[in-house]
């Protein structure tokens, strides 16, 4: 099994963690409540820190909750962690291996904080140091670049949150997304195409804002890591701020747009962009204004609430890289300097 397959074989995997893990997410919900914890601090390195991002904006929207990101190199090597105590620490990795992620469970664990773990692998070294443990079963991920383990890590993140609030009609929503992913999964005779006009492509940026800056954040790491394109994610707001000078005519902009109290200002933006300052935008949205923004345009599902967005609006960004790397003539099952199992201390 490649890269594409598990790509595809992403509705599945979806469904599956709904139908097998959903009663240990509420289990685990009802503990996070009971010890009605401070604050959220989130620690993984890679594709798992963007499931981090969206975490961040979910459960601090949903929830109420501050969350952080953690700093894992405060507690490998400089061995000065911040207090803990009152924190829920939750460790993000498919693989549960790499030690500095492990370090900070360890550490929140011994300070006598609450810890949870998502991970594919439940006897590893990461799952075995946190109290509570929750399985992506997403099962194998052969390809080095990760997919449906982000996919997964997404929605695990989503159903903690619905749960955490008890909300019925917000673990009901989590059931559309299997088929909106399918759906998004249509996409790809589109897609292919689009890659092969891309296929001299060197750089661009990729924006986002809200729940979708994690999503901005993994395609521009896909872009990098298959593609070898160097690409740049940045919040919609924090690119105003500076970064928006690179652009000029024919610069390549990535956008992701869907639904939301976000858009106004991303549709303003991606205006100037293309209006005043001559972008070329690629656009990923469900609605017809921002669609018609792009010079090239990738139609999302409709329907979706927009904090679950993010697990469809990254299908067809994974999509695009793996087509536009066959089309630069890169094998997508062996990206340079770069391995499944990455360990940093």
């Amino acid at each position: 099994m490649g890269l594409r397959d598990e790509i595809l074989e992403q509705p599945d995997v979806l469904q599956h963690l709904l139908d097998s893990q959903l009663a240990a997410i509420q289990k685990t919900a009802a503990a996070i409540c009971a010890r009605n914890v401070e604050f959220v601090l989130l620690a993984a390195r890679g594709t798992s820190d963007h499931a981090g991002t969206y975490a961040q904006y979910l459960w601090g929207a949903n929830n109420q909750l501050a969350v952080a990101l953690a700093a894992p190199s405060l507690f490998s090597l400089y061995g000065s962690s911040p207090r803990l105590k009152n924190a829920l620490v939750v460790g993000i990795s498919q693989s549960g291996q790499s030690p500095d992620v492990v370090s900070v469970i360890a550490e929140a664990q011994r300070q006598g904080a609450l810890t949870l773990t998502l991970t594919n692998d439940i006897q590893s070294p990461l799952a075995l140091a946190a109290t509570h443990t929750l399985n992506l079963s997403a099962g194998p991920e052969k390809a080095v670049a990760a997919t449906k383990t982000y996919t997964t890590e997404l929605l695990m993140l989503a159903a903690l949150s619905a749960a955490m609030r008890d909300d019925a009609e917000q673990l009901a929503a989590l059931r559309q997304v299997p088929a909106a992913a399918r759906q998004a999964l249509a996409l790809e005779p589109q897609i292919e195409a689009l890659a092969a006009q891309h296929a001299t492509l060197t750089q661009c940026v990729v924006l986002g804002r809200g729940y979708n800056y994690s999503a901005a954040q993994e395609w521009a790491l896909k872009l990098k890591e298959l593609t070898y394109v160097l690409a740049d994610p940045y919040s919609a707001a924090d690119f105003q701020h500076g970064p928006i000078a690179i652009v000029g005519e024919g610069f390549p902009v990535f956008a992701i747009a869907p639904s939301g109290v976000v858009l106004a200002d991303l549709l303003g933006l991606l205006h100037r962009l293309r209006e005043d300052y001559g972008a070329q935008l690629l656009v990923l949205s469900d609605v017809e204004e921002a669609l018609a923004l792009g010079q090239a345009s990738l139609r999302l599902p409709t329907g979706l609430p927009e904090w679950l967005t993010p697990l469809v609006s990254i299908i067809p960004a994974q999509l695009y890289c793996y087509h536009l790397t066959r089309a630069k003539g890169h094998n997508p099952e062996a990206p340079r300097h770069i391995r499944k199992v990455t360990l940093t201390y």
